[in-house]
């Protein structure tokens, strides 16, 4: 009944309310798998530091910041955040801290950094002082960092900060203020403090903690949708573009992204905020990229993101994915990536559950939303299980190798990426692992059970603020054990600790699917080819190339490679006429029925050369076929499950 319900929310936003008091006021630590023994802080709630940024040229991508910090006359060390929640690694962008002084009583004090630790700094605090000042620039834009542009700019608090070195980042508080350019808005988890005045708005006081977790966009094109509720606690979608014609997103579109909080509710049963907001930003220039927070996502996409149907199969789980590591990766979280400040080192061994399991769940929830179709679903699957297939470097890498070394993968950008294996492959590969998992436990339960139900215990309690409950491995196992008994442990032994050559095999067929091959194109594959403009013929002739003709990567032992082909070489003509994909397509198809190579020009290194490509196979993409007399599982993880 609508009454009944309505009542049920409002006595579960209270509860919701009360949980985030508790953790607001600092009452709540997590639990870490390397304590230290923390400083006493010196800005606790009843004395936080104040954080003001001037962010009235971030349209040059310039931020200003003055931050008054409480102390005590004697030696104090300063540090700027190094390790970065969501970013998983020593990605704080200390190249970026510019002009920084300090002073006191408006004189200026001496410091020097340290020389080992280069994220921190020693100040000397003048006898009777009660507080120093410091002050630097944030510079905003880097290359391949870019976070602002003339009408749209991120804030992430933690580039625009110094802590206390030693404290527990629940135990140190600020209340931070943002000054906006003229006739720009503001959207941000955090709560204000009084009404803005003019362009500067306050916020409450929050430890740094919850500020860092707390991003904050800002641009001159704003549009806000309240995509529903979740027990009374809120979710928007809060979009900033360069181009106000980018907000424009179809009603069906809208439709789709109102769907997400019903069906996450469905998924995990329970919710750890006040209210959400997924923080969007829509420009070329930022590019592509989602870091979770507990109440918040920093989302980030191409300006098409809204409007364009390509862009939907392409990165239509970006939402969906940020949203659901409020539950899985933020609430729970693998208890040694649970830190007690930013300087102490991440160990992310156990991202394949934090990752992994929530790429599954991303590209879950934008299926069951409708954000993606459903009955696309098999497609998709097609081209993650056989590009992983066809990798070289899974007969010599586990997946574990991938997640140890988490904090450098993220940041390389490495030649020969099947070879070596990347960041990227355990978010892939955790697909796989958690799909064969999924459809495992709904097999030996007759179809009673699901993953569902794994995730409905592992998000217990129902309702809570935005606090962390950490787990182990064993932990997992036993909850997964909890509602379906099997051998977890050397089931994640098999496929994540050990080689796997393939990825996991059994799962297609238990599903109900077969993979082929055929001269169809993928439609996922397809899309990602036209945004890039180029052509896709890695199980093929072996390589990708965008639409310059450079080859973007290289298939080890497929023909190109055989043929004497290299990564980063430019393909300047096929069979004599200047290089284009159609003309390479057209090429591949024409072997089909020939004797002869196809012969590429390619330069690279200041070198010309003549290739060789002696396949004549024709065009192969992935899909996947029904197995006749066999439930068709997929369809039934994918559809919508929220009533």
């Amino acid at each position: 009944m609508k009454l009944r319900y309505a009542l049920l929310s409002a006595v579960i936003l209270l509860l919701s309310l009360a949980a985030a008091a508790q953790f607001y006021r600092g009452t709540y630590i997590p639990k870490y798998a390397y304590p230290i023994q923390a400083a006493q802080s010196l800005a606790p709630r009843s004395n936080p530091a104040t954080l003001d940024v001037d962010a009235s040229q971030a349209w040059r991508g310039l931020l200003y910041v003055t931050e008054r910090i409480p102390a005590a006359p004697g030696p104090l060390t300063l540090v700027y955040p190094k390790w970065i929640p969501g970013e998983h690694g020593p990605t704080g962008p200390i190249d970026e801290l510019a002009g920084l002084r300090f002073t006191s009583g408006g004189r200026a004090l001496a410091f020097h950094r340290d020389g080992a630790h280069m994220y921190a700094f020693h100040v000397t605090v003048p006898a009777g002082a009660r507080s120093i000042t410091a002050r630097f620039i944030s510079i905003m834009n880097e290359a391949g960092d870019t976070m602002a542009t003339h009408v749209v700019a991120i804030l992430n608090w933690n580039r625009a900060l110094l802590y206390q070195d030693g404290v527990d980042s629940h135990t140190w508080f600020l209340r931070p203020s943002i000054t906006l350019p003229a006739g720009w808005q503001y959207a941000t988890a955090l709560t204000p403090r009084a009404p803005a005045a003019g362009e500067t708005s306050q916020f409450r006081a929050v430890s740094l903690a919850m500020l860092v977790d707390s991003p904050l966009d800002m641009g001159r094109y704003f549009h806000q949708w309240q995509l529903g509720q979740i027990g009374g606690a809120p979710v928007f979608l809060d979009a900033f573009a360069d181009n106000p014609k980018d907000l424009d997103a179809p009603a069906n579109v809208v439709a789709a992204y109102q769907r997400i909080p019903a069906e996450a509710y469905a998924l995990y049963g329970s919710h750890h905020f006040a209210a959400y907001h997924a923080l969007l930003t829509l420009s070329n220039a930022i590019g592509f990229q989602g870091i979770e927070h507990h109440q918040s996502s920093d989302d980030r996409a191409p300006d098409s993101f809204l409007t364009s149907p390509a862009m939907e199969l392409i990165g239509g789980d970006l939402i969906t994915h940020e949203f659901s590591h409020s539950w899985n990766g933020k609430y729970r979280r693998p208890d040694d990536l649970a830190t007690p400040n930013f300087q102490v080192p991440m160990r992310p061994d156990l991202i394949w559950v934090y990752e992994g399991m929530n790429q599954y769940l991303g590209d879950l929830l934008s299926f069951r939303t409708g954000i993606r179709d459903p009955k696309e679903y098999p497609e998709y699957l097609a081209q993650l299980y056989a590009l992983l297939a066809a990798e070289p470097g899974r007969k010599t890498t586990p997946v574990i190798a991938l997640t140890t070394a988490a904090p450098f993968l993220y940041q390389a950008r490495n030649n020969y990426p099947s070879i070596s294996r990347t960041a990227g492959d355990f978010y892939d590969e955790g697909e796989l692992v958690w799909l064969d998992a999924d459809t495992l436990i709904r097999q030996l339960s007759g179809g009673r059970k699901s993953l569902d139900n794994f995730l409905h215990l592992y998000s217990r309690p129902a309702v809570t603020g935005p606090i962390t409950d950490t787990y182990n491995r064993a932990a997992i196992e036993r909850l997964l054990n909890q509602v379906q008994p099997y051998d977890w442990h050397a089931f994640f032994e098999k496929r994540i600790y050990q080689i796997a050559p393939q990825p996991p095999a059994a799962e297609l067929a238990r599903a109900g699917w077969k993979l082929v091959f055929n001269a169809q194109p993928n439609k996922f594959l397809a899309a990602r080819m036209a945004q890039s403009q180029g052509a896709f013929h890695w199980f093929d002739l072996g390589f990708n190339v965008n639409g310059q003709g450079m080859v973007v990567s290289l298939r080890q032992a497929s023909p190109a490679w055989q043929a004497g082909m290299a990564q980063n070489e430019r393909i300047l003509s096929v069979n004599g006429h200047t290089f284009s994909p159609a003309e390479l397509n057209y090429a591949l198809a024409q072997a089909q029925h020939q004797s002869a190579p196809i012969v590429l020009q390619v330069a690279g290194s200041g070198w010309l050369q003549t290739v060789r490509i002696d396949y004549h196979g024709g065009a192969r993409y992935p899909h996947l076929e029904r197995l006749p007399g066999v439930p068709d599982m997929l369809a039934a993880i994918m559809a919508a499950h929220a009533k």
